[in-house]
């Protein structure tokens, strides 16, 4: 049998006071992966690693092992949801202190992301992936979608995380309609008060709100290479759950993608 594919996992990170308290954590920063990720794409059976940042506190350095060395290592990467994109990383300023993103891990995720394209790695984005990939590639964003779209249905209900819910709409033609014949609709969670504004060039938006036209999904269309991201959790549905959407083709096309750029 062929090697299990490794599917290379950008970190979450977490900042010693940034975050409200985290027992047994005072002085150090975290580098993390979450559980329902790695299961997510263990489900696909293939093998889940992160990839840890190296920032300037590190005990090593960038030329120890450099970002290419992994992208040239793993088959492909999965961008984990987490903190806002800062509005500095697409040349705006926050329009709220509290919007004001993660700098530091959109740089290191943006290397990441490159690494992995220029080694033809397939690149998949969940939910903050989604957004950093749009400004990655020349985009932007809604820094807050109920401030700056206020006719917007709601897309993250506080109390309620991932059992908050919403329609969306496969646009008809695209690669993301074509793994799912017949299905125009569907319920994903939605747990994001930031969205996409302009949608980068050599994208192609794969499905939307049907309440609101927020997007949902995008593709790159132009370039080589195969990268895609959903603003929705994949990895928070349940299998086999009737009332959510399916992620089961979307991560079997994934991953096919990651196998054929192995070989």
């Amino acid at each position: 049998m062929d090697k299990p594919l490794l599917i290379g996992i950008s970190a979450r990170i977490y900042y010693p006071g940034s975050q409200g308290p985290l027992p047994g954590v005072f002085t150090k920063t975290l580098h993390y992966l979450e559980q329902s990720v790695a299961h997510w794409v263990l489900s696909g059976h293939a093998m889940a690693v992160m990839i840890p940042a190296v920032t300037r506190d590190s005990i090593v350095t960038r030329s120890d092992l450099t970002l290419p060395d992994y992208a040239n290592a793993l088959d492909g990467l999965v961008l984990q949801g987490g903190n806002d994109v800062a509005p500095e990383s697409y040349d705006e300023s926050p329009l709220h202190p509290d919007w004001a993103g993660d700098r530091i891990r959109d740089r290191y995720e943006m290397e990441l992301i490159d690494a992995f394209v220029q080694a033809g790695k397939p690149v998949f984005g969940i939910c903050r992936g989604l957004q950093l990939l749009n400004v990655m590639f020349g985009g932007t964003l809604l820094q807050d979608i109920k401030t700056q779209r206020p006719d917007s249905r709601v897309h993250r209900e506080p109390g309620q995380y991932e059992r908050h819910y919403h329609d969306i709409e496969l646009q008809p033609g695209t690669h993301l309609a074509g793994l799912y014949p017949g299905l125009q609709r569907a319920t994903t969670n939605s747990i994001h008060h930031q969205g996409i504004k302009d949608l980068a060039p050599g994208f192609v938006i794969e499905a939307r709100c049907p309440d609101d036209g927020m997007v949902e999904a995008i593709r790159r269309s132009e370039g080589p290479g195969y990268v895609a991201a959903v603003q929705w959790h994949p990895e928070f549905h349940g299998p086999g759950d009737a009332a959510t959407f399916d992620d089961t083709p979307l991560l079997n096309d994934f991953l096919a993608a990651c196998r054929a750029a192995r070989r």
